[in-house]
């Protein structure tokens, strides 16, 4: 368990990565108690020098040693090297955040969202998972709802955008448009199709049952996350041309009549979440305003009129902060504020 300080030793691990270098800035602009920060990457990154609060730090490469006096990791660097050294850094008494899929539905470690389940964070054991980007966007949203009526059933449509592949498919997009604007032919290496003027039904790997896993991950860290296996989750999960932010459809069935505007209600007295829902002024919404925003956004709150107790909304939160960094970070600070 983390030892109450006034500050704590950090580490960043694969800080040279997008959501990696949203770790740093997000404990910057949140002024994080930070005694000593420390960076890790490939070896192919060691000796970068990265900012933090004004001063260069140095790119460090990994060993067995490496945690030893850090109070905590925050890693993303991938699901392969946080099974080699997540296990590494508890063991040297570091508390590891982790923002690959790698720990997510071990049922050791606490999968946690703090607006939805902070009180998870109590049995962690060392390594804590940072959950999906889409279904933390979506869980934030839901548990409001949850906590007022129950939901039996959501039907989730996601609408997201490159940089959750990376820096490499936003280079792509950029690139594809650039190069279809100039009638140039488009070149595909990060996706199997132009993701320019396209939209992919087709988010990681398909599974025999026809879904993505993408897909899955929501629904299984959905029912994790919100610590009730009975609600029934299926997901569509689309990739389009859009740098930053994810957007999606979520359709929900309660057990208890919900309107609409009791659903606004509950919604904007939710934390982390802001409710923008004035369709009739065009108001609703959308991932170019919500880029470099901490919170989800709602709007197009509607009822499903096909069912007797169904809610439509529209969701968007920013990818890299509240679907990775920030959440991450948000942990950190439950943690070190018990």
């Amino acid at each position: 368990m983390l030892q109450k300080k006034e500050k704590y030793v950090v580490a960043v691990v694969g800080a040279t990565g997008a959501v990696g270098n949203e770790m740093i800035e997000t404990l910057e602009k949140r002024n994080f108690p930070v005694d000593k920060i420390r960076f890790f990457a490939s070896e192919n990154s060691a000796g970068k020098k990265l900012k933090f609060r004004g001063k260069d730090i140095t790119v460090e490469s990994i060993n067995e040693n490496s945690f030893k006096g850090i109070d905590i990791a925050l890693f993303s660097a991938g699901g392969e090297r946080s099974k080699i050294w997540a296990p590494v850094a508890a063991a040297s008494g570091c508390v590891v955040i982790d923002n690959s899929s790698q720990w997510r539905m071990d049922p050791t470690v606490p999968l946690v969202v703090p607006e939805v389940n902070a009180h998870d964070l109590s049995w962690h054991k060392g390594i804590i998972a940072n959950p999906n980007c889409s279904t933390i966007q979506m869980v934030v949203a839901l548990k409001p709802v949850h906590d007022a009526a129950r939901i039996k059933r959501v039907v989730v449509t996601t609408f997201q955008a490159v940089s959750g592949t990376g820096k490499k498919a936003m280079d792509e997009l950029m690139k594809q448009t650039a190069d279809l604007l100039n009638f140039r032919e488009a070149e595909c290496k990060v996706y199997p199709h132009q993701i320019a003027f396209n939209v992919l039904p087709h988010i990681d790997k398909f599974l025999e049952n026809g879904y993505t896993k993408e897909e899955m991950k929501m629904v299984d860290e959905t029912k994790k996350i919100m610590g009730d296996q009975s609600i029934k989750v299926t997901a569509t999960t689309v990739r389009v041309p859009v740098l930053r932010g994810h957007s999606e459809s979520v359709n929900i069935e309660t057990e208890k009549k919900l309107s609409a505007n009791k659903v606004r209600e509950l919604l904007a007295a939710a934390p982390g979440v802001i409710v923008v829902d004035a369709p009739e002024k065009n108001i609703y919404p959308l991932p170019l305003h919500c880029d470099g925003k901490d919170e989800v956004f709602v709007g197009r709150i509607r009822e499903d009129e096909s069912i007797s107790n169904g809610i439509n909304m529209w969701v968007v939160s920013d990818n890299l902060l509240k679907g990775a960094a920030l959440n991450a970070v948000q942990i950190a600070e439950v943690l070190t504020a018990n």
